[in-house]
């Protein structure tokens, strides 16, 4: 019976991305392909396995993947690389509870902390037991154990921030509850890197709470975010520092039409900023990517944003201003937009136009990015 439930996976996803960045003289262009092939099979004595293989492949490599070499143009961070992306089994013997064993997709929250990296060819994966639980009504808990985290550089990424694997032992537990009031949730999070030297290790614990919600006002429905989190280092990690992080955003809605602000801070002490090395850090402080690693003064990021569907396509558009926030440092600003259109009987075709433009003040350099792709899931 498991064997005649099985069900294929197969995807695909094909991309154009273009960066301009000083002081390169020449701007990177990038064409690869990403494919992901593999079954999930049905249940047997509550057990099913999904074994799934991924190969990303450049066509056209004008840019630094961070592991061809090619340093004189700027970073486009999908290299080549073929490998197993997951691989579990999952059993749900237990009341309530699913068990997952092996090479699996993390995503927890909204991706802050924990994230798979979607938006990368290659993405991220995490070699882990996890256990979710929802015998409470409206209260789901999920704890889990890492071991290795497999990342976007793949398996030959090189030593330093973009080695292909970090492992330790890494706990991750998130317990929500869903009132009529919102939605409340607790984490904590301890993450231990091996792999990363000494001067910049991230190893930390992190603690917080989030809470989301919505209410309808006349024809406007509002919604919500707040979320604080406490971090200081953990396990072999030689800095000794204590930093904070906080979020307030509001939305208000009518028909397709989304309006929206956030002020989001990232505090750093001068020496260490608030770390989140297993987010997916691409959805947050802007697609230009210049705050993949949060600066030792920290980072408070000011956003206006506005969605709009607009029949079968969806356009967001949004602007930054970024702050240093332990001194008084004007790090720069950034314009984002983009344009998807999702199409088939499925709507299991997308094609997407995305543009990023940070103009750098006290940080960084200005970047230009522009993205065209098409994927397809089967």
């Amino acid at each position: 019976g498991a064997i005649g439930e099985t069900r294929p996976i197969a995807d695909a996803r094909m991309r154009i991305e273009t960066v301009d960045q000083a002081p390169f003289p020449d701007a990177a262009e990038s064409l690869t392909l990403r494919l992901r092939l593999g079954f999930e099979t049905g249940k047997a004595w509550g057990t099913s396995l999904l074994v799934e293989g991924e190969a990303v492949v450049p066509l056209v490599e004008d840019y630094n993947s961070t592991t061809n070499g090619n340093t004189g143009y700027p970073v486009v961070a999908d290299p080549e690389s073929y490998e197993i992306n997951r691989l579990q089994l999952a059993n749900t013997l237990l009341p309530d509870t699913t068990v997952t064993l092996g090479r699996q997709r993390v995503i927890l929250d909204d991706h802050r902390f924990v994230g798979n990296v979607g938006w990368r060819q290659n993405e991220q994966t995490f070699d882990a037991l996890r256990v979710v639980n929802r015998s409470i009504p409206n209260v789901v808990l999920d704890v889990g154990f890492v071991s290795q985290v497999n990342r976007i550089f793949g398996p030959d990424g090189l030593p330093g921030p973009t080695v292909g694997r970090f492992t330790g032992d890494t706990w991750l537990a998130n317990a929500s509850w869903l009132s009529p009031a919102g939605k409340l949730t607790a984490f904590g999070y301890l993450v231990d890197i091996e792999q990363l030297p000494q001067p910049v290790r991230d190893s930390s614990q992190t603690f917080g709470l989030r809470y989301t919600g919505e209410r309808p006002l006349s024809k406007i429905k509002v919604s919500w975010i707040a979320s604080w989190a406490a971090q200081q280092e953990f396990g072999a990690n030689p800095l000794s520092f204590q930093n904070d992080y906080y979020l307030a955003e509001l939305n208000g809605s009518y028909r397709s039409w989304t309006l929206g602000a956030g002020y989001e801070v990232l505090e750093g002490d001068g020496i260490k900023g608030f770390t989140t090395p297993l987010a997916t850090l691409h959805r947050f402080q802007g697609w230009a990517d210049k705050f993949l690693t949060t600066p030792r003064g920290g980072v408070e990021d000011l956003y206006l944003g506005a969605t709009a569907n607009v029949g079968p396509v969806a356009l967001q558009l949004v602007w930054h201003d970024f702050q240093a926030e332990a001194f008084s440092q004007d790090y720069g600003s950034e314009w984002n937009a983009s344009a998807a259109y999702k199409f088939g009987a499925k709507k299991n075709y997308e094609a997407m136009f995305k543009f990023a433009d940070y103009q750098a003040d006290e940080f960084a350099t200005d970047t230009t990015k522009f993205w065209l792709q098409f994927a397809a899931t089967f």
